[in-house]
């Protein structure tokens, strides 16, 4: 295999996608954290931290899930399902990708960091991934606080401390993960049958999922209101949180009681534009204002 399929083969084992989210979400807590500007050296050295911890967890994932991965179509691309990695190199990949991000968050970032952060990588690789995922048609909910935990460990890496308004993030985060995810598990029920995993579309049929989704997307809508509750942001987060939750609202109406092929990925596929659109709203709310009054100022 040549250097660059083996770049490849390693990166599609971090599922960037999913890395990306979780840093962006980490990011946007370092920024909230503080009134002003994020120190560099926690902005970096927290950023690098929690990218490879979580690149760490999913390396993980993807050893631990080979087989059932295997005979999905959704995953049989991957670098350990084709042969392009064996499970060995994936292994010492990801135990190294764990080890640097300790070593970064304990040694330039503070303790706190490098310990709810390894803390995260255990709940999702060890208590989800090894044990709930195959347990529980419930895996995804209670494994969803290792998910919902990047904006804690961003906030933590910069104030050294868990505040109030960071686990109104982590909230956010967790109620709106069900519902994601469970859009996926519909489109993707036979393929989660076939390999025993007991999603909940598998273990109580896709009429129940579909209800499910709806209470929580409905549930998910006070929740995003409580950092304007809280004051921790203001009306440009509000007015946009209302706005791009109703949206979500009707997908998973429409899902619920007018269901057609492909609504469900739609859905699934949204639920990510909400929760990036809802993070970049608090950082923009938080922002804006000082420089609102600095613009004023110059005028």
């Amino acid at each position: 295999m040549t250097l660059t399929a083996n770049l490849r083969a390693y990166y599609a084992l971090t599922k960037p996608k999913v890395v990306a989210l979780i840093v962006f979400t980490a990011i946007v807590g370092m920024f909230l954290s503080t009134p002003g500007a994020v120190p560099l050296t926690a902005l970096c050295f927290g950023t690098l931290g929690i990218g490879f911890a979580a690149a760490s967890a999913a390396a993980v994932n993807h050893v631990l899930d080979r087989r059932a991965d295997a005979a999905m179509a959704r995953t049989s691309g991957r670098p350990l399902p084709t042969g392009t990695l064996s499970t060995r190199q994936s292994l010492v990949f990801a135990i190294l990708l764990a080890a640097v991000s300790m070593a970064i968050l304990a040694g330039l970032v503070n303790l706190l960091t490098a310990i709810l952060t390894l803390l995260t990588i255990i709940g999702y690789a060890v208590v989800y991934t090894a044990y709930l995922k195959r347990a529980t048609p419930q895996n995804i909910v209670i494994g969803g606080a290792a998910g919902a935990a990047p904006p804690v460990l961003g906030w933590s890496a910069v104030t050294g401390q868990v505040d109030p308004h960071a686990l109104l993030l982590f909230l956010i985060v967790f109620v709106w993960t069900p519902p994601h995810f469970w859009a996926l598990a519909i489109h993707r029920e036979r393929e989660y049958a076939n390999v025993d995993i007991p999603m909940l579309p598998v273990t109580h049929g896709i009429e129940f999922t579909r209800v499910q989704i709806l209470l929580y997307t409905i549930l998910l809508i006070p929740v995003s209101v409580l950092p304007f509750v809280a004051r921790m942001s203001g009306w440009l987060y509000l007015v946009g949180a209302l706005v791009f939750g109703g949206i979500f609202l009707c997908y998973a109406v429409a899902l619920k009681f007018f269901p057609r092929p492909g609504l469900a990925m739609k859905t699934f596929g949204y639920s990510i534009v909400y929760l990036m659109a809802i993070f970049t709203l608090l950082l923009l709310d938080h922002y804006l204002p000082p420089l609102t009054g600095l613009l004023s100022g110059a005028a």
